[in-house]
C-alpha cells in the first residue's frame, strides 16, 4: 500500500494555513486536487464544504472517499476528468510540484471555477536557504520528504510560481510563507515549550525573508481580468485564428 500522507496540525504548517484561508464552506463547493487519503477533504467537509476530490492512486482514493461527496480516480498527467459542477474554491495542497505540466492542469480546471471563485495552493520553495547552501557545497540530493522529495518533478521559486500562475490566467492576491516544519523534523521526545518558541521565531523569520527562509508558499489566486496575458488567453487566440482561416 502506498505511503499515506499525514495532516500537519501545527499552526504554521501549510495545511493549517490552507484551512484558515479557505474558511467555512456554508454549503459551497470545493475541489480538492490530489486529495490523497482525504487528509484535507475531511476537515473541509467538517467545515461545511461540499467536497469533490481527485486522486490518482486508487488505494488512497478509497481511503478518502468517506470524507467527500465525490471521489474521482484520475491521473492528471494523462488527462482531466469530466466535471459537471462549478467550484467556489479549487485547492492544490502540495500537488503542482508532482505534475509534469501543472500549467495545463491549472488552465483546464480553471474552467470549473465559479464566478468570484479562488484557487488556493501550497508549493515548496526550492530557493530556501538549505537548498542554496547544499548547492554551494555541490549537493542536490533527493529525499523521502521535503523540498527535494524524490516524487517531485517540478521545482519553483516565488518568481517562477508567480509566472506559472500568470501563464494559467491567475493573479496572486495573497502569498504566505511557511517555516521549516520543526514539529515533523524534531523527534517527539524533544518537543516542548522551547520548540514552540523556536518554531514561532522561525515562522516570523520566514515572513520577513520569505524568498530565502520560506519553506513553502501558500497562495490565494483569482482569475486575471479578461484580456490579460496568459496561456489560456493565448490558446483561445490561436484557436480563433485557426477557425478564421478555416472559414
Amino acid at each position: 500500500m502506498p505511503e499515506m500522507y499525514e495532516l500537519k496540525l501545527d499552526p504554521y504548517s501549510s495545511h493549517s494555513v490552507i484551512l484558515r484561508l479557505v474558511g467555512e464552506g456554508r454549503g459551497r463547493r470545493l475541489l480538492d486536487v490530489g486529495a490523497a487519503g482525504g487528509l484535507l477533504s475531511r476537515p473541509f467537509t467538517q467545515r461545511g464544504w461540499r467536497v469533490t476530490a481527485i486522486e490518482r492512486d486508487p488505494e488512497q482514493a478509497a481511503a478518502g472517499r468517506a470524507y467527500c461527496e465525490r471521489m474521482i480516480v484520475a491521473d492528471l498527467d494523462r488527462g482531466i476528468p469530466a466535471l459537471d459542477e462549478m467550484f467556489d474554491v479549487i485547492v492544490y495542497g502540495d500537488v503542482l510540484e508532482h505534475l509534469v505540466d501543472p500549467s495545463r492542469v491549472l488552465v483546464a480546471l480553471n474552467e470549473r471555477l465559479a464566478p468570484g471563485g479562488e484557487v488556493v495552493l501550497s508549493i515548496p520553495n526550492v530557493a530556501h536557504l538549505w537548498v542554496r547552501l547544499s548547492l554551494l557545497l555541490g549537493r542536490f540530493e533527493y529525499a523521502g520528504r521535503g523540498i527535494l522529495d524524490r516524487t517531485h518533478v517540478r521545482f519553483f521559486t516565488e518568481r517562477s510560481l508567480r509566472a506559472l500562475l500568470a501563464d494559467a490566467g491567475l493573479r496572486v492576491v495573497h502569498l504566505e510563507p511557511t517555516p521549516v516544519p520543526l514539529p515533523q523534523v524534531v523527534p517527539p521526545r524533544f518537543h516542548g515549550a522551547w520548540l514552540d518558541g523556536v518554531h514561532a521565531a522561525s515562522a516570523a523569520a520566514a515572513r520577513a525573508f520569505r524568498r530565502l527562509l520560506g519553506y513553502q508558499f501558500v497562495v490565494v489566486a483569482r482569475p486575471a481580468p479578461t484580456g490579460g496575458s496568459s496561456r489560456a488567453t493565448a490558446e483561445r487566440t490561436v484557436q480563433g485564428r485557426r477557425e478564421a482561416r478555416a472559414e
